[in-house]
Parts: C-alpha cells; sequence; structure tokens
C-alpha cells in the first residue's frame, strides 16, 4: 500500500489492511507516496506553508524506510497516523520526532522533514505506485496479486469508517477477485461522508 502520512483516506485505509492481515494470508507492506508530487504532476500550485507541511512527513517516512526498514516504516506511520488523524496533533517537527520515540526510532529522524535531501527518493517511490496506475487517481494505492500473480493497482478502497473483522475480510475477497478479473478497471460511487476514525 502506498500512502502519503498526511492522507486520512490512506489511514483509514491502511487499519483495514492490517485488521485483513489478522483474517487472511496476506502480508502488508507500506511505501511512500506523495500528494505533493500528485498536485506537481497535475500542474496544481499549493502555498508555501502547505508545501512544507506537506513534504515534512513523506520526508521523515522515506528517510525511517532508507535507514531502517520496512518494519520501522510501518511502525513509524501507525505512530504518526495515530497523532496526525486520531490526536489531530499539529504537523511539526515535535510531531515527527514524538512518531518516531513512539516506533521506538531516533528521535533525530525528525530532521529529515527540513531537508530536501529526501525528496527524489520519495519520488521515486511514488512513480514505483504510479509506473502500475496513472491518471485521475489519488492516495491510497493498493497492489494486489491478479489473476496470472502479477500485482494489479487499484487507487482506494476509499472506505469509512474501514470496516472490522470478517466485513473486512469480505471486502478485501472482493477487491482481490476484482483484481483477478481481466478487463475490470473501475468501480465507483459519489462520496457522501468525511472520514471518520472510530
Amino acid at each position: 500500500m502506498w500512502f502519503d502520512p498526511i492522507c486520512p483516506w490512506a489511514w483509514l485505509t491502511s487499519r483495514w489492511l492490517l485488521e485483513v492481515e489478522r483474517l487472511r494470508e496476506v502480508q502488508v507492506q507500506f511505501r511512500v507516496m506523495s500528494l505533493m508530487v500528485l498536485e506537481e504532476n497535475r500542474g496544481g500550485a499549493r502555498d508555501p506553508a502547505q508545501m512544507r507541511e506537506a513534504w515534512g512527513p513523506v520526508r521523515v517516512a522515506i528517510a525511517t524506510d532508507l535507514a531502517y526498514g520496512a518494519q520501522a516504516l510501518r511502525d513509524l506511520y501507525s505512530a504518526l497516523g495515530s497523532l496526525i488523524h486520531i490526536g489531530r496533533a499539529p504537523i511539526d517537527r515535535e510531531l515527527y520526532a514524538l512518531a518516531a520515540t513512539r516506533a521506538g526510532l531516533p528521535h533525530t529522524l525528525a530532521n529529515a522533514a527540513q531537508t530536501t535531501v529526501y525528496d527524489e527518493a520519495v519520488r521515486e517511490s511514488h512513480r514505483a505506485r504510479v509506473g502500475a496506475i496513472d491518471g485521475d487517481i489519488g492516495c491510497p494505492v493498493i497492489h494486489v496479486p491478479g489473476e496470472a500473480g502479477e500485482p494489479v493497482a487499484f487507487f482506494g478502497p476509499v472506505v469509512t469508517p474501514y470496516p472490522r473483522g470478517e466485513a473486512a475480510g469480505r471486502l478485501w475477497d472482493s477487491v482481490a477477485l476484482a483484481a483477478g478479473t481481466d478487463g475490470f478497471f473501475e468501480l465507483k460511487r459519489i462520496r457522501t461522508r468525511l472520514p471518520t476514525f472510530d
């Protein structure tokens, strides 16, 4: 699953996938994407304060992945997401340091938020997701094994609140079935709710 830590929809999808992991033969791997890179690719522009806020979390996430690996990224994302989406913490250096500490990582990872050194690694991770899915898509993106074992990429699922228990498993079964159906491309309805984190 490709995520940007500030995306509430990605957070909900990630919690659903972790629920699925308990119920099905699925192992979730988290990868970094960037809402700012999506905006750049669409020719969009945001004010500098929004850009600083949006780049910080993905820089810290990719720095964690590069230095400490996939499990550390998973742990950091859980800590960041809880603080951002549940705790409504301000997105700043204190948030990054606290999330790193909660994930058992050095608080100095927070320094990555202020440097452009990691931006190309963020873009590379983002492109790995875009290489499989492009066009008018957003965050999150998941890769699911398809009919021939090749990964099929989907934007979403976008769901709120995320399903628990066997309802989570059934949604996964449906997504896996769609991935295994040659020629299946899209199923969408209008969102009528804001994200809820209950």
